[in-house]
């Protein structure tokens, strides 16, 4: 299968300008019962107040590779420690509102080890990040549900077109 190549304009809010692009490092995260893990958010910021579902990760620091993004990002907001299995792929989106073109790097990754979160003070207080462990199906439902407001639309377009492509993978080569 070939990476995603895939790209996103942001409809809900208008176009004053992009000043920044934000690198990312993102992963459809599963475990070896067939569950998907995901992030739950919980925000009243500038983007409305919203309950949504996304993928852990976020951006890349200085002088950090995706792979090691990766690994950084789901030891903080999962406590899991993974094996990358692929590059699903990228995915270039916009967020108007702050002005910021997302360069997404999605991996597929299988949880290897569980320890402790070490979110930030943001994610704790602002965000009330929390762990999601779903079926795809429900994985899917949540997207669906977070779609009622604009910044879930957002997320829900970016997202679940990764997570099939995810699905479809591990349905032809199961991993053991």
């Amino acid at each position: 299968m070939n990476e995603l190549s895939l790209s996103f304009q942001d409809t809900e809010w208008p176009n004053k300008g992009i000043t920044h692009d934000r690198l990312i490092a993102r992963a459809i995260v599963f475990d070896d019962e067939g569950h998907f893990y995901f992030v739950r958010v919980e925000r009243d910021d500038d983007f409305g107040r919203a309950t949504l579902i996304e993928t852990a990760g976020g951006g890349v620091e200085s002088g950090e590779d995706l792979e090691a993004a990766v690994h950084r990002e789901l030891k903080e907001e999962l406590g899991v420690q993974v094996a990358i299995i692929k590059k699903l792929g990228l995915v270039s989106d916009y967020y108007n509102l702050v002005h910021r073109h997302n360069l997404n790097h999605y991996f597929l990754c299988r949880i290897v080890g569980k320890g402790d979160k070490s979110l930030t003070q943001a994610e704790e207080e602002d965000f009330h990040l929390s762990t999601l462990k779903l079926s795809y199906e429900e994985a899917v439902a949540e997207y669906g549900n977070s779609s009622q407001t604009k910044l879930g639309k957002l997320i829900a377009n970016r997202e679940l077109p990764v997570l099939n492509e995810a699905k479809r993978f591990l349905d032809i080569l199961p991993i053991d």
